[in-house]
């Protein structure tokens, strides 16, 4: 995560909508019982999210990548009465714990968990998708955004998280994840139907439309 002002955060934070009991529950919870617990959106990011969510006010969120299910119940806030969010995620621990909160919330019936391969499941997906969420291995990254984007409706949105990885992508030495960042990132700014803007929020998030 890139080091912003911590004072200028907390300013931020103090001036946004608040967030709800249970996420702030399930932020500790991460906390507690994650070992990664910084793969969490967080506060600013999450509300975030939660406003792309509610312009936009999804039939279909696609979420690639679930961790403890905090993204989901943000962007989750935007869906229309009988709108899905179909989240997929491998990872049988953390998905533990967005499962119990995904049932205490007032989501529980709206929010689908796929415990599957994303490019599979991708795959099997009819079109009319108007909201995708990408936060899953980097390596990947291209391939998700190739098989989503044909599916997104004409005003849908992509949001893609960690495009700055702590400010890796502008050193001159690169871990592999890094590399499969800049070369992401490289390969959204040469696309012609689409429009695109990164913004320094949190690890970088891009927003990306038709």
């Amino acid at each position: 995560m890139i080091n912003f002002n911590e004072k200028i955060i907390e300013y931020c934070s103090l001036h946004s909508s608040a967030q709800s009991e249970l996420l702030y529950e399930l932020e500790r919870q991460t906390h507690l019982k994650t070992t990664q617990p910084r793969m969490l959106s967080g506060f600013l990011q999450g509300r975030f999210l939660s406003f792309i969510s509610k312009l936009i006010k999804p039939n279909l969120i696609l979420e690639l990548g679930t961790f403890t299910g905090y993204s989901a119940l943000c962007l989750a806030e935007g869906l229309t009465q009988n709108g899905k969010l179909l989240t997929i995620d491998k990872n049988k621990e953390t998905n533990l714990i967005a499962k119990s909160f995904f049932e205490k919330s007032e989501y529980k019936s709206n929010i689908i968990l796929l415990e599957k391969d994303a490019i599979t499941e991708i795959n099997s997906i009819a079109d009319n998708i108007d909201l995708v969420f990408i936060d899953a291995d980097k390596k990947n990254y291209k391939p998700y955004f190739d098989l989503v984007l044909p599916k997104l409706n004409a005003g849908g949105i992509i949001l893609v998280d960690n495009v700055l990885w702590d400010g890796k992508v502008i050193d001159e030495k690169h871990d592999k994840d890094t590399s499969y960042l800049i070369e992401f990132n490289r390969y959204i700014k040469t696309l012609k139907n689409i429009n695109c803007l990164m913004l320094p929020i949190r690890d970088g998030i891009s927003i990306i439309s038709k």
